[in-house]
């Protein structure tokens, strides 16, 4: 993608810290719905969050699942704890799906993990890694009048583009062992 073609987005001025990345490259999910739409063999769309949510919360079909973290679950004492386990292979992941060069679209829940994302593949050279920075679930309706309030119902791929539940077993990354069996 040439730079007159590059959408334009909302200035890193404009976003939250957590959200800014080191390329500086963001689309918010209609734009990366239409970018991924004009060149689908082209343009990769990577979904960092877990693989729970990629099943259970919905994801754009053909969209590859490469977590950023995964979630520990563990029985101490009569209770679960759980936690991020960050994914040590997530730039080898995404190595083996796209090179430096290709245009990446990479989005979470709401943009700060894929922010997140995209950093640690600029630290390893590729060149056209964007955030979706209104994420797969968007933002949340700040109006109190509404029955939305505090739900993620503006903006993000889920309000703005098709998606699907069902998972291609090619395009998700599991990692084995992830959750332990304690003793009580």
């Amino acid at each position: 993608m040439s730079k007159q073609e590059k959408p334009a987005t909302p200035s890193a001025q404009q976003l939250p810290k957590n959200k800014q990345t080191t390329l500086g490259l963001y689309v918010d999910a209609a734009q990366s719905y239409a970018m991924w739409k004009a060149a689908p063999e082209q343009v990769k769309l990577i979904d960092v969050r877990t693989p729970e949510e990629y099943g259970f919360i919905g994801h754009p079909e053909g969209a590859w699942n490469i977590p950023l973290a995964f979630v520990t679950y563990q029985r101490k004492s009569g209770k679960t704890e759980y936690g991020p386990k960050w994914n040590q292979r997530f730039v080898a992941e995404v190595k083996k799906i796209a090179g430096p060069n290709d245009t990446l679209l990479l989005f979470c829940r709401s943009g700060d993990r894929s922010a997140m994302a995209v950093n640690q593949l600029a630290a390893a050279g590729f060149k056209n890694a964007y955030t979706i920075t209104d994420g797969f679930e968007g933002d949340k309706v700040d109006d109190p009048g509404s029955v939305f309030h505090g739900k993620r119902m503006r903006n993000g791929w889920k309000n703005s583009a098709p998606w699907v539940y069902t998972i291609d077993p090619e395009k998700i990354i599991l990692e084995e062992a992830v959750s332990k069996k304690t003793q009580e």
